[in-house]
């Protein structure tokens, strides 16, 4: 899996102050995406065993207290990100106790295969769907369109 940009601190990618990790590799391309860098699995930087440690540390730093982490991109249920990604929530789920996970994606629940599922039954926000220039809208919180879903799970 590669990534774009790692935020140790933010407060923009979900409720309260997170970790966001947004990745590369989109297969939806829609047009007026914001973020069309990130389309192409193989741009940005490679993520590593030394990052995922250190978004663990992160999220466990008493000193600035993180709500959770939360994960962008691209598309983390893109099919190359899926080993990866299906690794870090598990470890946020097992280490970091009380952290919760949002995930921004462009397929639909209807549409997510047997490995995808595995990881959003780990996420606790999900905001699925692609993003619909026709019908954007910029005072939607949390979501660019209004077809986009927040499915909050726990």
């Amino acid at each position: 899996m590669n990534y774009h940009k790692y935020y140790p601190v933010d407060v923009v990618n979900g409720e309260g102050t997170r970790c966001t990790l947004f990745v590369s590799g989109c297969e939806h391309q829609c047009r007026g995406c914001y973020n069309q860098s990130t389309w192409s699995p193989s741009s940005g930087k490679r993520y590593s065993h030394e990052l995922e440690e250190q978004i663990i540390a992160d999220l466990l730093d008493s000193r600035i207290k993180r709500k959770g982490l939360s994960l962008s991109g691209g598309d983390p249920l893109h099919p190359k990100n899926l080993d990866a990604i299906l690794q870090l929530v598990t470890r946020v789920k097992k280490e970091c106790q009380g952290k919760d996970i949002w995930m921004w994606t462009g397929y639909t629940l209807e549409q997510l295969d047997s490995k995808q599922k595995q990881i959003v039954d780990m996420v606790d926000v999900l905001v699925d769907g692609k993003f619909d220039q026709e019908r954007a809208d910029p005072s939607l919180v949390w979501r660019g369109s209004s077809n986009q879903i927040i499915h909050r799970f726990k």
